[in-house]
C-alpha cells in the first residue's frame, strides 16, 4: 500500500515565528520581571513576532494569509459542532475554529504587550512609550535612581499599579487561550488521525485526497 500523500502547508516563518513565540512567551511569563532585561527583550520578541504575524497573515503563502482560514459565525459553530460529535471535517490549513483562535491570540499577545511596554515606560521610563506615558526622565530624579525615587513613583502609584493588572489580566488570559489551544489541537489530532503538532514541525499534512 502506497504511504499517503503529503503536501506542503506551513511555510518556514510561520514554523520558526510559531515556536519561537513559544518561547518568548513561556519565558516572558516564568520571569514576571525579573530579571527585568529577560523580561523586557522576550516581550519586544512577542511585539516583533505579532507585527510580523499581521504583515503575514495578508502577503505570506495561501494557507498563512487570514483570508485563508478566518470563517464566519456559521462555519465555526458547525465546526465545533464536529469536534463534539468527535468527526469535524477536516481542513489542510487552519480549520474554522483555529482561525478564530490565531485571531484570538493576537488580540491576547498586542494587549499584552501594549500593556507591558505602558508599565515599563512608567516604571522604568524606557521603551518605545517612555515619551508618551513616562512621567519623569532619569536624570530627573536625586541620585539618577529613578525607580528608587519615592517624589517621582508616589504621584503615579495608582497608575502602576492599574497597568500592572491589566497587564497581569491580559497574560493570564492568552495563557488560558493557549491552553484552549493546546487541547483543541490535540482532540482534532486525535479525531482526524493527523498529528497537528508534528505538521508545525515539518510543516507537512496529508495532502486533501489522501484521507
Amino acid at each position: 500500500m502506497d504511504a499517503p500523500r503529503e503536501t506542503k502547508v506551513w511555510d518556514l516563518g510561520i514554523r520558526i515565528g510559531h515556536w519561537l513565540l513559544v518561547l518568548a512567551f513561556a519565558v516572558a511569563y516564568v520571569t514576571e520581571g525579573e530579571p527585568r532585561w529577560l523580561h523586557v527583550y522576550a516581550g519586544y520578541a512577542i511585539g516583533a513576532w505579532v507585527v510580523l504575524r499581521l504583515l503575514w497573515g495578508f502577503v505570506g503563502p495561501r494557507h498563512a494569509r487570514f483570508a485563508d482560514f478566518v470563517r464566519g459565525p456559521r462555519q465555526v459553530l458547525a465546526h465545533v459542532r464536529g469536534i463534539a460529535r468527535l468527526k469535524p471535517p477536516r481542513y489542510l490549513g487552519h480549520d474554522p475554529t483555529g482561525g478564530w483562535m490565531v485571531l484570538a491570540l493576537l488580540l491576547g499577545l498586542t494587549g499584552t504587550v501594549i500593556s507591558g511596554l505602558a508599565l515599563y515606560a512608567v516604571e522604568d521610563h524606557a521603551g518605545p512609550l517612555a515619551a508618551w506615558v513616562g512621567t519623569a526622565a532619569p536624570s530627573e530624579t536625586a541620585g539618577g535612581d529613578h525607580r528608587q525615587s519615592g517624589a517621582l513613583r508616589q504621584p503615579e502609584g495608582e497608575g502602576e499599579e492599574a497597568l500592572e493588572e491589566i497587564h497581569e489580566v491580559f497574560a493570564n488570559l492568552t495563557l488560558a487561550l493557549v491552553f484552549i489551544h493546546i487541547g483543541g489541537v490535540l482532540l482534532v489530532s486525535f479525531t482526524t488521525r493527523e498529528n497537528l503538532i508534528l505538521a508545525m514541525f515539518t510543516g507537512r499534512k496529508r495532502g486533501e485526497g489522501a484521507d
